[in-house]
Parts: C-alpha cells; sequence; structure tokens
C-alpha cells in the first residue's frame, strides 16, 4: 500500500510538472487592422500609381480612338461601300485585340506589383510581431481572424503596429 501511495503521488507531481511545462503563453494580433492602418500604405499606392500612370493613360487614349471608330462605322455605314466598311470593321477589331491585350498586361503587371510591395509589408509586420512576442515573453502568436475568442489582455496589435512604424 505504501508502494501504491508513493507510486500515485509520483505520477501526480510529474502529471502537475507537465502540464506547468506545456502552459504556453499566447496572444493574438490583428494583422489585416495593421496592415490598413500603416501610413507607408498611403505612400507605396501613390508610388504604383505614378508607376503605372503613363500606361493607364496611353490605354485610355488607345480605349477613346477605339470607340471614337466604332461611332464613326456605326454613324456612316450605311452610306460606305462594302468593302471600306468591311476594312474598318478589321481595322476596329484589330485595334479593340491591341487594347485588350495591352489592358490585360496592364492589370497584371499592376496586380503583381501591388502583391511585391504587400508582401513586404506584410514581412515587416511579421517582424514586428516576432519582437514584440520575444519582448513580451509569447510563446505563440495567433492572428485574431483565426479564432472564435480571445481575450483583450493578449493582444499585441498596438505595440506592433507601434513596432512596425
Amino acid at each position: 500500500m505504501k508502494r501504491w501511495l508513493y507510486a500515485t503521488s509520483l505520477c501526480m507531481m510529474l502529471a502537475a510538472s507537465a502540464n506547468a511545462e506545456s502552459a504556453y503563453k499566447i496572444a493574438t494580433v490583428k494583422v489585416s487592422s495593421i496592415f490598413q492602418q500603416l501610413s507607408q500604405r498611403e505612400m507605396l499606392s501613390k508610388q504604383l500609381e505614378k508607376e503605372f500612370n503613363g500606361r493607364a493613360i496611353d490605354l485610355q487614349k488607345q480605349e477613346t480612338a477605339l470607340q471614337s471608330k466604332m461611332q464613326k462605322l456605326q454613324h456612316d455605314s450605311s452610306i460606305m461601300q462594302d468593302n471600306d466598311r468591311a476594312n474598318m470593321e478589321k481595322e476596329i477589331m484589330a485595334q479593340r485585340d491591341a487594347f485588350l491585350q495591352k489592358a490585360q498586361a496592364f492589370e497584371e503587371d499592376n496586380r503583381r506589383r501591388q502583391t511585391e510591395e504587400n508582401n513586404k509589408l506584410l514581412i515587416r509586420i511579421k517582424d514586428a510581431v516576432s519582437i514584440v512576442a520575444k519582448n513580451k515573453g509569447y510563446d505563440l502568436v495567433i492572428d485574431a481572424n483565426a479564432v472564435a475568442y480571445s481575450s483583450a489582455l493578449n493582444d499585441i496589435t498596438a505595440q506592433v503596429l507601434k513596432q512596425v512604424q
């Protein structure tokens, strides 16, 4: 009986120490909120707008010219000869195809650049989360959008925002 009590108490002590060691200090952070509040985001938006402004203006001019030709064709098609109308239709189709290709390339380039720059900001946020977590002694930091509930006491969003800016 003495051995059994000794073994039981030893198991209980081991279990208690295992629970104490496995308790993690966990925090939450609202990454999307930080991202939206960054002042660098506005500067980035203006920079990308400048970068793509020339191409956007060219596309607008090309679209206006295309619309103008289409209106002319609609207006004058009844008085045009069949051969002239067919040539104009081919020309409009070729211009439309060129415009669509340019517009698609523009959109892809713009989206790619935005993604690149946003990823740079997200890396800065991640680094700031790591710094704050280490300074505060957190073992685990979870995005607040990924959990159903968390206490506001463990939210480090404000500290991370300060760290990033």
